[in-house]
């Protein structure tokens, strides 16, 4: 990826409060999930709701990781496709779980201050 990430995730003029239930049409284990991470999630009022639709999204992914893998076991040999299948589940979820606060390189980022924006240390000396 390129540019430049921001440093961290700021709480949203209208964060989401209260922990609301998962969407009816999650598979079991994405509710797993869904209910895993949406303490943490709400606590830190990172969410908007305009953010819910990425985090149904994170949670489809890790359900499909499980899912997967629980079909990768029932074949008892090597199936490339699940594992493509897999393999790109875990990608989408981990890009998600980033942009969400819920790895740990991402929650070990440090907030942006507002005294910190301009501290001159990328400015070129002309002299």
């Amino acid at each position: 990826m390129r540019g430049r990430k921001p440093s961290a995730i700021v709480a949203g003029s209208s964060a989401v409060t209260g922990i609301p239930k998962p969407p009816a049409w999650l598979g079991k284990h994405a509710r797993a999930e869904w209910r895993r991470i949406m303490p943490d999630l709400v606590a830190r009022k990172i969410l908007d709701e305009a953010d819910m639709g990425g985090v149904e999204n994170y949670c489809v992914a890790m359900g499909r990781v499980r899912d997967l893998e629980l079909e990768i076991q029932k074949a008892g040999a090597i199936d490339p496709v699940l594992f493509r299948m897999a393999d790109k589940a875990m990608q989408t979820a981990r890009q998600l779980a980033a942009e969400y606060g819920l790895t740990p390189v991402s929650r070990s980022r440090p907030a942006i201050r507002a005294d910190d924006l301009d501290d001159g240390a990328d400015d070129l000396a002309l002299e």
